[in-house]
Formats: C-alpha cells, sequence, structure tokens
C-alpha cells in the first residue's frame, strides 16, 4: 500500500470486470493492466513497485507499458494539494477498467463526474408521482384512480416530490379524513394536492472548494494543460516513441561457465599445427 493520500483511485462508473476487459490491448499491457485493476484503492502502482511485483518486467517495461494504458484510455496521472495541506503536492493515480477519451478524463480531474451512465436506468420523476398516486388505491379503495387519472394528476404530484414530500406523504394526504360518501375521487384528489401543497423547502447550500489540480504526463510527469495531454502523453512524449518490445533472457553464470569449459576441451582435443 502507499502512503495515505496516494496510490491508485478507482474512476467512476466502470462496466462491471469481464473476462475481455483488456483483450484489445497486447499481451503485456494486458496483464499488467489486469494486475492493477484487481488492487485494492490506495495501493502503490509506482513504476519501482509495479516492476518488482510483476517478475519478468523491468522498470523500462513497466513505464512503457503504463505510457500505453493512458493512450488506450483507462489511466491518468495529476498533481493536486493534499488534503488538509495548502503546501504539499500529491502525484495521483486514476485507473479504469473501462476506457475513457481525453473529455470524459479533463471532466473527472477537474472533479465533475462525468455523466457517462445510461440516464434511462434511473426512474424519471413522473414514474415516482404515477406509482405513488397509483397505491393511493390500495391504501383506501374510495380513492381508487384510472391509469389516465393517475397521469392527469402526474404534474401536480412532481411538485410536491420536489419540494420534499414522500410518496407516504402523498398517500396521506389524499386518504385522511375523507368524505362520506367520496363521488369523485380525482376530482377530491386534485383539490387536496393543490390545497395542502407543502411549502417550498430552504435549500441552504455549502460551497466546498475544489482541490487544486494539475494533469500530468503519464509518461515523464510533467505538469501540462487538458488539451495538450492527448491520450495522457504531453507533446515532447508523442514525439518520442517508447521502448519496442523486447523479451530479456537473462544469461546464467553457470550456464555460460560450462559453455566455456566446453570449447576449452575441443580446443585441447585438436591436433596441432606444424
Amino acid at each position: 500500500m502507499a502512503a495515505a493520500g496516494y496510490g491508485k483511485r478507482s474512476a467512476p462508473d466502470q462496466a462491471p470486470r469481464t473476462r475481455a476487459d483488456f483483450t484489445h490491448l497486447p499481451p503485456r499491457e494486458a496483464e499488467i493492466a489486469t494486475y492493477i485493476d484487481r488492487l485494492p484503492e490506495g495501493a502503490a502502482m509506482d513504476v519501482k513497485t509495479l516492476a518488482k511485483q510483476l517478475p519478468g518486467y523491468g522498470q523500462q517495461a513497466v513505464g512503457t507499458a503504463l505510457r500505453r494504458l493512458s493512450e488506450a484510455g483507462h489511466l491518468r496521472r495529476n498533481r493536486e494539494l493534499a488534503d488538509g495541506d495548502g503546501t504539499r503536492w500529491v502525484t495521483r493515480t486514476h485507473f479504469t477498467r473501462t476506457a475513457r477519451d481525453d473529455a470524459w478524463w479533463t471532466t473527472y480531474l477537474n472533479g465533475d463526474v462525468p455523466p457517462d451512465h445510461d440516464e434511462e436506468q434511473q426512474p424519471p420523476a413522473e414514474r415516482n408521482a404515477y406509482e405513488a398516486l397509483a397505491s393511493v388505491g390500495r391504501a383506501d379503495p374510495r380513492m381508487t384512480l384510472s391509469a389516465a387519472e393517475c397521469a392527469e394528476l402526474v404534474p401536480l404530484t412532481d411538485e410536491w416530490l420536489a419540494r420534499g414530500a414522500t410518496a407516504g406523504d402523498i398517500i396521506r394526504a389524499l386518504t385522511t379524513g375523507l368524505p362520506e360518501p367520496v363521488h369523485s375521487p380525482v376530482a377530491l384528489a386534485r383539490r387536496r394536492l393543490r390545497d395542502k401543497l407543502p411549502p417550498e423547502r430552504v435549500q441552504r447550500t455549502r460551497t466546498v472548494p475544489r482541490p487544486i489540480a494539475v494533469l500530468e504526463c503519464t509518461s515523464c510527469g510533467k505538469p501540462e494543460f487538458p488539451k495538450d495531454l492527448l491520450g495522457g502523453i504531453c507533446p515532447a512524449c508523442r514525439t518520442t516513441p517508447p521502448e519496442p518490445d523486447r523479451t530479456e533472457v537473462p544469461v546464467e553464470h553457470t550456464d555460460f561457465i560450462e559453455n566455456l569449459k566446453a570449447e576449452i576441451r575441443e580446443v585441447r582435443t585438436q591436433r596441432p599445427f606444424r
């Protein structure tokens, strides 16, 4: 784990984990991305630490892989003032298994959560109002409303919900102290929704200062303006291609010595020159 305030930070609204998350990446980058994805929040993921934890990859290979993960939209780094400290800057590393474009990352690192999730999955206010009205008849059959009547009363009910009322508040307002008999449930509901409308809520907002943040090049760590960081890489690093993939095969000293001994024996068995 990294020191407090540092380490991995997971971006919001990621898709569920699957086997195909990183299949679009080269094998080395896919392996490193899979490892980072499973690290807990706050885990150290600097080049040196990752190289120690991933056998077979040196610091240069890990650094190149992180650059490519940044270009693919999975990783960004930024520098910001530490929480509660107006003088100390810390570097944060943000990761997402769901690739994002530069615009998304800029919005997120500026302190906003981009509208990436599916808005249709969220229940609209009209649906909440309709369900509350449809429940009134179950609370008291005398106030049963038809589908068309519920739809007609939705705008009035929306205003109740906007002022902080709950579905229970609406049901109680429409079923408490009913007259005998109830001649027109929809007319009575309409009148009560208008006459008993609760007061508007007083919004007490508190301004929370956003942390001062500066985006960094994933490759060299140089601070840059967001518009200059394409794929999280600064202009200078983009003109310098990443190191090519190399499979390093270490030479064992014992093998070297045995090969040398074999060559010496071969030379000794040869007939001397005359």
